[in-house]
């Protein structure tokens, strides 16, 4: 068995922030900054670099569904522009902070499970 063969869910410790390999140590020292290590088995997180991945993931859910109810409620109830802009702004703000962590983790922890190293500089061949 593998390093990366464990038998924990990637989503499932992704999106509760914990080790992909060992379920237990925490994957973030804060809201989005990844730990060093994992402070139950050890594992380096090296390898780990979402980049802009997760943002990515979640504009598209976030903006389907902001898009959707600021169209419901002016159907049903004719809301002035600005109404509209003081109530779905900070929804958008606040879905998108929501979810950036747990979509960060789970790609992190899908990492992982696919094996990957950490980088090198611009132009080094990574065998």
């Amino acid at each position: 068995m593998t390093e990366n063969s464990s038998g924990l869910s990637p989503f499932a410790t992704g999106l509760r922030g914990r080790c992909p390999r060992c379920g237990e140590g925490h994957l973030f020292k804060g809201y989005l900054n990844l730990a060093k290590r994992c402070e139950s088995c050890g594992l380096d997180f090296g390898f780990a670099d979402s980049g802009d991945g997760p943002a990515v993931l979640i504009m598209f859910p976030v903006g389907t569904i902001i898009v959707a109810l600021w169209l419901i409620t002016d159907a049903l109830w004719h809301w002035p522009a600005l109404v509209h802009l003081m109530v779905w702004l900070p929804m958008t703000v606040i879905l998108s902070m929501l979810f950036l962590r747990p979509f960060k983790g789970a790609l992190v922890n899908l990492q992982y499970k696919a094996g990957a190293k950490p980088g090198g500089e611009p132009g080094e061949r990574i065998d």
